[in-house]
């Protein structure tokens, strides 16, 4: 009778730390999925916040652009892709460096190569504006540059919010040639005191 009190014993064992091992796995498990669904939040805060400096640098950059003060010089870039670079006096140059650190922020953080190339087209279609106003009053501006640009901002949105885990901001359908309100009113400032 006592061979029988062992195996029992044994079994008894055998099975509490099998359950044990089990119950431990299964709070690891469940404690890693906690921390990797923090960690996705914190990241997407991050970027989130990365992503929305970098539109308002792109704003302010733009609005600067749009000042009927500002000062602006452009010069043929000597490298592709060899179009005009913008350069502003001290007051303009803040607006640059905000945009260009945004950016490289953004760039730190992105997490898909999309969103990176889309900021790269909203900066450039930004500095091509600003090289298109430089010498000029913002009533030469051609309305295609405004185009461009909000459709590359447009675009940066869009894949931003998809990285997000968010859905398109836009309807389906066409982009709107409409300026922006902002962009308006700085036009029809400039036309009021011209």
């Amino acid at each position: 009778m006592v061979p029988v009190s062992l195996i029992q014993a044994g079994v008894t064992a055998a099975t509490t730390m099998l359950a044990v091992l089990i119950g431990g796995w299964l709070t690891v498990r469940a404690q890693d999925r906690l921390w990797r669904r923090d960690q996705d939040r914190q990241w997407r805060d991050i970027r989130l916040n990365a992503y929305t400096d970098f539109i308002g640098a792109v704003r302010e950059y733009v609005a600067f652009v749009l000042n009927p003060a500002a000062r602006i010089t452009a010069v043929p870039r000597t490298r592709d892709p060899g179009d005009l670079m913008p350069f502003f006096d001290d007051e303009g140059t803040r607006y640059r460096e905000r945009l260009e650190s945004t950016k490289t922020a953004l760039r730190l953080v992105a997490g898909q190569v999309e969103v990176v190339s889309g900021s790269s087209e909203l900066v450039r279609q930004a500095r091509l504006l600003a090289a298109a106003r430089a010498g000029s009053g913002i009533e030469a501006l051609p309305a295609d540059r405004f185009d461009a640009l909000w459709q590359a901002e447009r675009r940066f949105i869009d894949v931003a919010r998809a990285e997000l885990g968010l859905p398109s901001a836009f309807a389906p359908g066409p982009v709107s040639t409409q300026l922006p309100p902002d962009t308006e009113h700085f036009i029809g400032f400039r036309r009021r005191t011209g």
